[in-house]
């Protein structure tokens, strides 16, 4: 074995092979989530089904969503990252292509509720591979380019899918994009065959680079319950946070191909043309936050002001960028202020998605990581709910309720991670009060 090891080739970077796995696969994950929004125009008139039906189907897949997040998060901390990705991405692929054979409500929610349990375990996964890959002053990098992957998804989506609508219809559709995950699975086994400590193919300077900090990263520590996790204040930094910021982000992946449509009279086509911009701006955002988080933190900055610093300069592009979109009149003028909104929702949110690997050791990552998704999708959850109430006569409301949360989001970093000296891995003292 060791012979075999010593004569396996050697990757510089593997590590940002890994993450470019990663994000190849949330590019897949948004892709498949975004199908149903961009054809309902067509499959709803097919069918006979209505907005109301439209917000009913997305709660459904954001409760399963909400659930999955934080068993995926407890998953992932018992089985690893590599086969946590297998079961996720499985599922999430078997559930699009099964949207095919659905003809209403109760069919559609059935396999939305199977999708958002395979797709919620991508972001505990992604954040735990960034811990256990990546150095502090990396991950926040790290987790910019694995959230790009959620905005090349959402701006590949509108083009591809309305291509393959268009020319083969949204059954069709839905079966080839099942089968995308199923292609990704290949690659993510050949590459990412151990951990760092024991990958073959990891040069030893890597490896002394990432080990350096394997006591925050390891899963070889006391793996925390999840009622000891919720007693602390930081672990609410993240939980918080994301149960107001997240909202944001889902306003506009569930209902801006129908805001298009409502608001604009746009087609599948016209909303395969526009639908994909704000989504460049939000792919700078997540390399723009992480970037400056990590130059900031090279610079001498502590990983809390640095964190700190990018989730509220993102709070401050995003707020007055809704607001202005309320009163929008001119597609082009409203898709610039959304273009903003996420730009500004990804400079933050990479940073707040990092605060687990900052703040817990690695036996509890994945478990943070997962218990924030789940209060990040129960803000969705009534968010969603509310939306077709908010908009029967117009949107403003629906930007309105958005910059609303922004403060909230921003303010939950600042009052629950308070203490600069427990940034950066060094995991959770025993004696921290509850919140």
């Amino acid at each position: 074995m060791k012979g075999e090891e010593a004569s396996a080739p050697r990757v510089n970077g593997l590590r940002w092979w890994i993450i470019g796995l990663v994000a190849l696969a949330t590019t897949i994950n948004y892709v498949d989530r975004s199908a149903l929004a961009i054809m309902w125009p067509d499959i709803s008139a097919e069918l006979g089904m209505t907005k109301g039906d439209y917000a009913r189907i997305a709660v459904f897949f954001t409760v399963a969503y909400a659930v999955s997040q934080s068993l995926s998060g407890r998953l992932y901390d018992i089985i690893g990252t590599r086969a946590g990705f297998v079961v996720s991405i499985a599922v999430w692929s078997a559930a699009v292509a099964l949207h095919a054979l659905a003809r209403g409500v109760a069919s559609f929610s059935a396999f939305r509720v199977l999708l958002g349990l395979g797709e919620a375990g991508n972001w505990p996964g992604a954040v735990k591979s960034n811990a256990e890959w990546f150095p502090v002053k990396e991950r926040a990098l790290a987790q910019g380019i694995f959230n790009s992957g959620a905005s090349v998804g959402s701006i590949i989506s509108p083009i591809l899918i309305a291509l393959l609508y268009v020319q083969l219809g949204w059954q069709v559709t839905f079966v080839l994009l099942g089968g995308l995950g199923v292609l990704w699975i290949i690659p993510w086994l050949v590459v990412n065959r151990a951990g760092p400590e024991a990958h073959p193919w990891i040069t030893a300077e890597e490896r002394a680079l990432i080990m350096a900090e394997a006591p925050a990263t390891s899963d070889s520590g006391p793996r925390r319950s999840v009622l000891e996790l919720l007693s602390t204040r930081r672990a609410w930094a993240v939980l918080a946070s994301r149960f107001f910021l997240d909202p944001i982000w889902w306003l506009f992946v569930f209902w801006l191909p129908i805001y298009l449509s409502e608001r604009f009279g746009f087609d599948i086509k016209q909303i395969g043309l526009f639908a994909w911009m704000p989504y460049v701006g939000a792919a700078m955002g997540s390399i723009s936050g992480g970037a400056l988080a990590s130059a900031l933190i090279s610079r001498g900055q502590s990983v809390q002001r640095a964190r700190r610093t990018a989730v509220s300069l993102g709070g401050l592009v995003m707020l007055p960028c809704l607001s202005l979109a309320a009163f929008a009149s001119e597609p082009m003028v409203a898709v610039a202020l959304i273009t903003g909104v996420l730009f500004g929702f990804q400079l933050a949110i990479g940073n707040i998605q990092t605060l687990p690997s900052d703040l817990f050791t690695g036996s509890s990552v994945g478990t943070v990581a997962g218990l924030g998704g789940t209060t990040a999708a129960i803000g969705v959850v009534l968010t969603t709910w509310a939306v077709p109430q908010l908009t029967q006569t117009s949107y403003e409301a629906f930007f309105f309720l958005g910059a609303g949360l922004v403060p909230l989001g921003v303010a939950c970093v600042f009052l629950f991670a308070h203490d600069a000296q427990e940034f950066g891995g060094l995991g959770v003292p025993e004696d921290e009060p509850s919140p």
